[in-house]
């Protein structure tokens, strides 16, 4: 195959996905949004990645497009219905970053459970003794964890809850996942219940219209004040302005995400005023294993759609429904 396909990727991605489509394809690495969309005219192939959309009008002014590629899960900054219109594969990396993002889920986890934030600023303001009751710490083990969307993310959660800290696993999922229940020993329950008996909630949802602004105060309100809720999902899916409330009156004990309602999030954000809150950049994905991973499965089902072979990861079309 010569090099006649051009692909377009909206930020940087792992060598070894760019090495595999530079073999027999043009790759051009967009330096800003406003240039992704300069050059997206010209593209047969996007990738997705944090920045850049494939939203109508994108698709509308890219006639060469043959296929939208997204780095990772999320899917709500690709318009579907448009590309499913228009004859346009949408594949994406459903199994490439689940462990990582699981285990990010426990990072902060514990970070908040353990009062490491604190601990870790008295210890640099060289204050070694101090009172232990000042920033005491619960443990992990035994506690239940509620997960809200039982995906592939979601299911490595339970796992590593379940098999590393002893944690009773409740899940909140339209499907029912009686594999995992088995394994996992894990109770599909009603949101309500979940919120009210959960030590531990993670967040795992994709960002639909249905869960946008889902987690608010009605739920928060459900949860037990020594409890944590952590969104490594998508910021939406829970209303900021709420969490602060929540944080700020003791409805919990703490909150941690790696994603924000609007990102980048502003450095003025309230909610990094609180020492019971903990965010990370939306970097839970970013991993050398997940990002090497991705990057080989897209490139490879990019060339594979190229040569007329149908792709190892589209979209399902249960997803196009809810675009």
């Amino acid at each position: 195959m010569e090099k006649q396909f051009k692909i377009l990727i909206s930020n940087e991605m792992h060598q070894t996905g760019i090495d595999i489509l530079k073999e027999k394809c043009e790759v051009l690495i967009a330096e800003s949004e406003n240039d992704f969309q300069k050059k997206v005219k010209h593209a047969d192939a996007i990738i997705l990645i944090r920045s850049g959309d494939a939203f109508k009008n994108t698709i509308e002014k890219s006639p060469k497009l043959k296929v939208i590629a997204k780095h990772g899960v999320g899917l709500d900054k690709i318009d579907l219905l448009e590309a499913k219109k228009k004859g346009i594969p949408v594949i994406y990396t459903p199994d490439a970053n689940s462990i990582s993002v699981a285990e990010h889920f426990i990072v902060l986890a514990l970070t908040l459970a353990k009062q490491m934030g604190k601990a870790n600023l008295k210890l640099r303001n060289g204050q070694w003794k101090f009172n232990p009751f000042d920033f005491l710490g619960v443990d992990l083990f035994g506690k239940t964890v509620g997960i809200l969307g039982f995906g592939r993310i979601g299911r490595n959660v339970a796992r590593i809850c379940h098999g590393g800290f002893g944690m009773n696993v409740l899940y909140y999922d339209e499907i029912k996942h009686t594999d995992s229940e088995s394994s996992y020993k894990a109770e599909q329950v009603e949101l309500e219940t979940l919120f009210k008996k959960a030590d531990f909630i993670s967040i795992n949802l994709p960002l639909t219209k249905e869960t946008n602004g889902l987690v608010d105060a009605k739920y928060l309100r459900l949860m037990k004040p020594t409890s944590f809720i952590i969104n490594v999902a998508r910021g939406p899916i829970w209303k900021e302005s709420d969490l602060l409330v929540a944080l700020k009156e003791g409805w919990i004990k703490g909150a941690g995400t790696d994603v924000f309602e609007k990102e980048p999030t502003a450095k003025d954000n309230p909610l990094f005023e609180l020492d019971n809150f903990i965010g990370t950049p939306h970097n839970a994905a970013h991993t050398e294993e997940s990002m090497r991973n991705a990057s080989m499965m897209l490139a490879e089902d990019i060339l594979a759609i190229f040569e007329g072979k149908s792709p190892k990861y589209p979209v399902p079309p249960c997803l196009y429904t809810s675009s």
